[in-house]
């Protein structure tokens, strides 16, 4: 039997935090090893239980959510993130980004797509709704440090992962597509991590994104 995803749920509302346990625990790959109220005792079984995939209420009551998303990535690093919302505002998911949440997901998403958003975060992708990702990777990369990323010399095999990553491919994804082992990937987007001073996949596809974008005085083939 395959491994399964280990998930801990952080959701105030005792409803759709049970509801959600029952749903992803029906999945044969998926086990719901701690459901928590809140922020702080969501927090300490993360420390106790260290699972794969954190789901995060972007709006828990009295605890700062971007705090606790920061404070799970810094503490327990090997745990994964995604963020639950409702109709989450751009500015809220780029500060999570910052925070280092590796995925987002609408809450009234089928239970289909909150089961991919899980899978694909815990095989290393980040990912981001479709009908957000166009204008939000534009604004992730600061605009004052655009020249400088444009100066980052890059070998030919790290602009190929970085585009793609900028995709939302896992690195399993991009090993299979470049037919080379995944911990070279890991390796190469590391590299790049480093030369670009970025702290995320996420950032990397936002770097991608803004230095592929077609200029306006160009004709493109």
């Amino acid at each position: 039997m395959a491994k399964r995803i280990l998930v801990l749920v952080i959701e105030d509302n005792r409803l759709v935090r049970e509801g959600l346990a029952a749903l992803l625990n029906a999945q044969p790959d998926f086990k719901v090893i701690a459901a928590a109220e809140g922020g702080s005792a969501g927090l300490l079984q993360v420390r106790e239980v260290k699972p794969h995939v954190v789901l995060v209420d972007a709006t828990l009551g009295s605890h700062d959510s971007h705090r606790l998303v920061e404070s799970v990535r810094k503490e327990v690093p090997e745990s994964k993130v995604i963020v639950m919302d409702l109709l989450p505002a751009q500015e809220d998911i780029i500060a999570f980004i910052k925070a280092g949440a590796n995925g987002f997901i609408v809450k009234d998403a089928t239970i289909e797509d909150f089961v991919k958003t899980i899978r694909s975060v815990a095989d290393g992708a980040d990912v981001v709704p479709a009908s957000l990702t166009g204008t939000l990777l534009s604004h992730i990369v600061d605009r004052s440090t655009a020249a400088v990323l444009e100066a980052v010399q890059m070998t030919k095999r790290e602009r190929e992962i970085t585009s793609l990553i900028a995709e939302g491919m896992s690195n399993k994804e991009i090993a299979q597509r470049l037919n080379i082992a995944t911990y070279t990937v890991k390796s190469h987007v590391h590299n790049i991590l480093e030369k670009l001073a970025l702290h995320s996949r996420l950032q990397i596809a936002a770097h991608a994104h803004k230095t592929s974008a077609p200029s306006t005085d160009r004709t493109t083939a």
